[in-house]
């Protein structure tokens, strides 16, 4: 799966080529020179779309942004899915959160980057309440599909709003350090050592 499969199954068609070619460009200059430094002209001058036609499909870059940003967690919401529909244990659940967020950012380091340079500015943006939202539903489906799993014989003392960072804190850090370079070990040689990490610190 690579970057250029996430546009295509969010933008489907070629209606919506334009479309995938303005944000694909886009995630190109917000990787090599910052959410800041990109423009509206630095993002025009790599594609073939002209200023009014990229205001027409996103408003300003802003809308740019945000689009990239919700398209990555749709997509890494889908992702993550298709692994825990399969999760029957508790400890398979937080195996499958684990392996699956590895996984998705092993094979799509470019939004992966993105993604992580971006949450803040979407956060504080036009589009906070919208992703607040979206946060609280995607939480809210997980406490859900926690509570389908069988947890028999397994406290867990900490508060639910918690239990995302216990178990994919390591794993979104060592990512990180990879994805910047300061670690050349791909976190899919880990996958599951977090894994168990995760599990051990459920279990307190």
């Amino acid at each position: 799966m690579n970057e250029l499969s996430i546009l295509e199954r969010r933008f489907p068609g070629r209606r919506a080529g334009l479309k995938r070619e303005i944000l694909e460009q886009a995630l190109a200059c917000f990787n090599e020179t910052g959410i800041e430094a990109t423009t509206i002209d630095s993002i025009r001058a790599r594609c073939e779309a002209s200023v009014g036609a990229i205001y027409h499909h996103f408003g300003n870059k802003e809308g740019i942004l945000g689009a990239l940003f919700f398209t990555v967690l749709d997509d890494q919401h889908e992702f993550f899915e298709h692994y825990l529909d399969k999760a029957r244990s508790l400890e398979a659940f937080v195996s499958a959160l684990v392996i699956s967020y590895v996984d998705w950012v092993v094979q799509n380091p470019e939004w992966a980057r993105f993604q992580f340079q971006a949450r803040a500015s979407v956060a504080k943006g036009p589009h906070r309440h919208a992703l607040a939202e979206r946060n609280a539903r995607q939480l809210k489906g997980l406490k859900e599909k926690l509570g389908a799993v069988d947890t028999s014989g397994v406290k867990i003392s900490a508060p639910f709003e918690l239990l995302p960072s216990l178990i994919i804190g390591a794993s979104e850090n060592y990512c990180r350090a990879w994805l910047s370079g300061r670690v050349q070990t791909s976190p899919s040689d880990f996958r599951e050592q977090l894994a168990a990490a995760a599990w051990r610190s459920l279990q307190g």
